[in-house]
């Protein structure tokens, strides 16, 4: 069959699309010997080995470790946790990034939560509170080289690394000694419990009456019993007269001894004397027996702003020694800002002349390890407390 002219149009321009076509496919394919074109590689991070987990909590660089070494279980767990909790509230309100606290159960055994603290990491202990437990601690934490800041007030433990936070109450007789005798007293008695307590507060009282040069007229032992009270007061005020008489015991003590000493003739207006005892007691303005007695313990004022957060935040109050722990941690916080993570804790920073401040206004750590405080004088007034002689700001001054 014979083509026409628009025919031979038509396959030329078919052979011209289908040589461009070819042309085009022959373009993507590989020449002979000339590798194809592959994705570009991926870069893989290579394979590791996880990290075994070993006993114990987890290792911090970049914090320091702090073992709290108090009551969590057993009788004395709600002065414990109290604790706890405000070494928790001292973290926040400084806000410090270098200090991680570790709690520590006591009532298990003082000095297998030492072991166990020490075996953690800790480099410095705060706690424990009760003087046994202090004991009992002492020696394991001097053999690992870390230093115990305790909130015992047993002085007996102190030195050799272990540092007594406790309010003494060797100080706080002193302190209200001195105040009577600047208020004109120089007669004393003394009313003192039997046991340890008493024996301590007999030895500071005879020492800071001399010191103050004053003089003490009687001195008597009871065993806590009304009876026995009673009969300590018969015999006082069978002795020369006095001015002022120290009940060295609890404020709840005093208040039942009060009414009787004042039915002697020596006792009916004498000026009662306390201690540090008192100011762990709440509700101490209601005992109207007390009307009038005077006591020397560390400063409420910054407590009570704290009791108030700590209710705050644990919907309870807090125990009054918390504010130890408070304290402690903010003289670590402070203490940190120069101590290496991963280094022994720099102990002589504990006994700068200048001390601390804390809650309880300013303290310093002695050479023998026995914390020194500013006290103030508190009268029991009209239901409350009212303040008779301010604690000093610093020492020194």
């Amino acid at each position: 069959m014979a083509i026409g002219q628009r025919g031979m149009g038509f396959l030329r321009i078919a052979a011209v699309a289908g040589a461009v076509l070819v042309s085009g496919c022959a373009s993507l394919l590989p020449r002979a010997g000339q590798p194809a074109d592959r994705p570009p590689p991926v870069d893989r991070p290579a394979p590791t080995q996880p990290r075994p987990v070993e006993p114990g909590l987890p290792q911090d660089t970049e914090r320091h470790r702090v073992a709290l070494l108090v009551p969590l279980s057993g009788s004395n767990a709600g002065v414990g946790q109290s604790i706890a909790n405000a070494t928790m509230l001292a973290l926040l309100d400084s806000q410090s990034e270098r200090v991680r606290i570790t709690n520590y159960d006591t009532a298990r055994g003082a000095a297998a939560a030492a072991q166990q603290a020490i075996r953690d990491g800790n480099r410095l202990i705060l706690g424990p509170l009760l003087a046994e437990d202090a004991r009992a601690v002492a020696p394991v934490a001097r053999g690992a080289r870390v230093p115990v800041i305790s909130f015992s007030n047993d002085t007996d433990v102190a030195g050799n690394g272990t540092f007594i936070m406790g309010y003494s109450p060797a100080q706080s007789i002193e302190r209200v000694v001195e105040h009577a005798r600047r208020s004109g007293v120089t007669q004393f008695a003394g009313l003192v419990p039997s046991g340890l307590y008493g024996q301590r507060a007999s030895t500071s009282f005879l020492r800071a009456v001399e010191s103050a040069g004053g003089q003490v007229t009687s001195l008597q032992t009871f065993d806590r019993s009304q009876a026995s009270i009673s009969a300590a007061i018969t015999r006082l005020s069978a002795n020369s007269p006095y001015q002022a008489v120290l009940i060295a015991d609890g404020a709840q003590t005093a208040a039942g001894a009060v009414p009787v000493l004042r039915r002697s003739a020596n006792g009916r207006d004498a000026r009662v004397l306390g201690t540090e005892l008192w100011n762990a007691e709440s509700n101490l303005g209601s005992r109207t027996a007390l009307n009038g007695a005077w006591y020397a313990s560390v400063s409420n004022d910054l407590y009570r702003q704290y009791a108030g957060k700590y209710r705050a935040r644990f919907g309870a109050a807090p125990f009054r020694l918390s504010s130890m722990g408070y304290d402690a941690v903010l003289l670590t916080v402070r203490i940190a800002r120069d101590w290496r993570v991963g280094t022994e804790f720099p102990v002589g920073r504990l006994t700068e002349r200048d001390g601390f401040v804390g809650l309880d206004g300013p303290f310093r750590f002695s050479r023998d390890g026995i914390a020194e405080r500013a006290l103030e004088v508190h009268e029991v007034r009209g239901g409350t407390t009212v303040t008779v002689s301010p604690a000093p700001r610093s020492f020194g001054r």
